[in-house]
């Protein structure tokens, strides 16, 4: 199988120590990763890269045409309706009744014409997956989409990610600062330190995943080892 994602031999520094150190990366079609890091160990730098919004240099680097970034911030442009931010970026006659069926899909379709400023956060940054999703990528990037939620909206944003994910088939590269999101949803995890991937774990555990099973938990406890943090204390 042909990666979507390949990338051997990634440095990227700013004038100082390196932000990116020979970082390696292989993700397959379909496939859902998630990576974790503290603050500074690169992983915002490395998204910047897989989205085409940083260069770098690499003896590798094959990255699909077809890609879309969600950010923690949903970025709606205030003056066009939800449909119409939805449908940026669309070529063709039918962008509008693509646009409907991305929003129809992220539970959306009552809220086409309304302007962002009255959305809540959650709908918000449904509009912001589903103006992602319509372009049909190969690749989705999310950039801690859910940072700035509610604990109640997160995990009903969990969910969404989820069903989308099932249903469109993207790869999909999450950064994340949760632990647990990164186990409820990946098929992989990894861990950035200093511009290195420290830790990879595969999660071979059958959706839904519960937290406080043995086997979410001991993922979970290893990786907070790995970021430094006291299971009692995350």
């Amino acid at each position: 199988m042909t990666n979507i994602v390949d990338i051997k031999q990634l440095h990227r520094s700013f004038g100082g120590p390196a932000v990116l150190d020979g970082i390696d990366l292989k993700i397959a079609p379909g496939e859902f990763v998630a990576l974790l890091g503290r603050s500074g160990s690169g992983k915002s730098t490395l998204l910047r890269v897989l989205s085409g919004l940083d260069t770098a240099p690499a003896q590798k680097l094959v990255i699909p045409q077809r890609r879309s970034v969600v950010f923690q911030e949903p970025r709606l442009l205030p003056w066009k309706t939800v449909i119409e931010n939805t449908a940026l970026g669309v070529r063709g006659g039918d962008a509008q009744s693509l646009a409907r069926q991305a929003l129809a899909d992220v539970g959306l379709a009552h809220r086409l014409d309304a302007w962002p400023l009255t959305l809540s956060g959650g709908e918000a940054q449904r509009a912001a997956l589903a103006r992602a999703l319509v372009r049909e990528p190969e690749l989705l990037l999310l950039d801690e989409p859910f940072a700035a939620l509610d604990a109640l909206t997160r995990i009903k944003m969990h969910g969404l990610v989820f069903d989308l994910w099932r249903k469109h088939h993207p790869a999909v590269l999450l950064v994340t600062h949760d632990v647990w999101e990164a186990v409820a949803l990946a098929d992989r995890i990894l861990v950035l330190d200093r511009g290195r991937f420290i830790r990879e774990i595969r999660v071979d555990i059958d959706h839904p995943r519960r937290r406080g099973d043995p086997q979410t938990s001991s993922i979970e406890t290893e990786l907070l080892g790995e970021l430094g943090v006291e299971p009692s204390h995350a």
